[in-house]
């Protein structure tokens, strides 16, 4: 099969980010994503307006990147792939305006993609195995979700969280603990370091009614109380311990709800993407619990797991190969749903 080649851009939040992928194979070509860390470290947070400066600012020396990487020229793409929801509007509309802009200079076909949708795609680019139907399980900053995925497209929502994300609850507790931000990194790191011994017991990450549905509000606040009680006391908690407990009622509750998905719909496959997917605890144990349940779970490398234009090129790109186009009147969604 001769190549066929996608320009996949991904600006929703505060990576800016560009994949030329083959979709023949599949295989990305390039990755190159440029991290806004930096510029919102001191915020604790990502400020939306500096966001949507610095993708302005990246936007293309990191298509230029992309196609050097892939050693491909723009006349050799067969379309462009964009996020369009959600996220940031001011992210977005940078990276929207981007890709229309190439496709109309370059005459090519282009189409929006749902940055969900991305997430739940990029593990096609290294797992050829990988069959739907699965169940799919979206973690980040901004999502905590469940899905019955029968293609691409083609899925139910089973569970979604009631309040915080998982990323977010992360972020939070690592700012009470003054980790720094990014927090996931951070506060997964610093778990890594609890070498046993006493720990704090937190609530964990699930509803107590019969839904499938995550609560992490709970959990983080939990965490804050516990901090301020020992503080009162005069103690001054071990913030390993603390990263390691909370990170066990964040994570370990997944597994659980994956597991009664996977029940539900009878599937045997397992997706996980989305940046808290990137986590050590996430990533070592949940292979091995699944495969006691004779489940198999198809993981991203780190690389795919955050935001990347790699899983908006294929996500894109299938939808560009059966028909479909982006009319030009396409606008940003931020909470665009999926």
């Amino acid at each position: 099969m001769s190549a066929e080649y996608i320009l996949g851009i991904e600006s929703s939040c505060d990576e800016t980010a560009a994949s030329v992928v083959d979709l023949s194979l599949p295989k990305a070509l390039s990755n190159v994503i440029s991290s806004q860390n930096d510029v919102h470290a001191k915020y604790g947070g990502v400020v939306p307006e500096l966001a949507s400066r610095e993708h302005l600012r990246n936007l293309f020396p990191v298509l230029q990147g992309a196609f050097q990487e892939a050693g491909v020229t723009p006349s050799q793409l067969s379309g462009i792939a964009v996020t369009y929801g959600p996220g940031l509007s001011g992210s977005l509309a940078m990276g929207l305006s981007a890709a229309k802009a190439l496709a109309l200079a370059w005459e090519l076909p282009w189409i929006g993609v749902n940055h969900l949708e991305g997430h739940l795609s990029a593990a096609f680019l290294e797992h050829p195995d990988l069959q739907y139907p699965f169940v799919g399980l979206v973690v980040s900053g901004g999502h905590t979700s469940l899905y019955a995925v029968t293609g691409l497209g083609e899925h139910e929502r089973l569970a979604s969280t009631r309040d915080d994300a998982a990323g977010e609850a992360f972020d939070k507790v690592a700012k009470l603990l003054d980790l720094g931000f990014p927090g996931g990194p951070a506060l997964d790191k610093m778990a890594a370091g609890f070498g046993g011994g006493e720990k704090p017991q937190f609530p964990s990450a699930l509803m107590k009614d019969k839904s499938l549905d995550f609560s992490y509000s709970g959990l983080k606040t939990s965490v804050l109380y516990y901090l301020e009680k020992e503080g009162r006391e005069g103690r001054t908690p071990s913030k390993e311990a603390v990263a390691y407990a909370f990170q066990e009622a964040a994570i370990r509750p997944l597994f659980k709800r994956l597991f009664e998905a996977a029940r539900q719909t009878g599937y045997t496959r397992i997706v996980v993407g989305g940046g808290v997917a990137a986590n050590s605890l996430l990533r070592r144990e949940l292979p091995l619990k699944a495969a006691e349940e004779g489940l198999k779970v198809f993981q991203s490398s780190m690389r795919l797991c955050v935001d990347n234009g790699a899983m908006i090129a294929y996500a894109g790109g299938m939808r560009l190969r059966r028909g479909e186009r982006s009319d030009w009147n396409l606008g940003v969604e931020p909470n665009l749903a999926y």
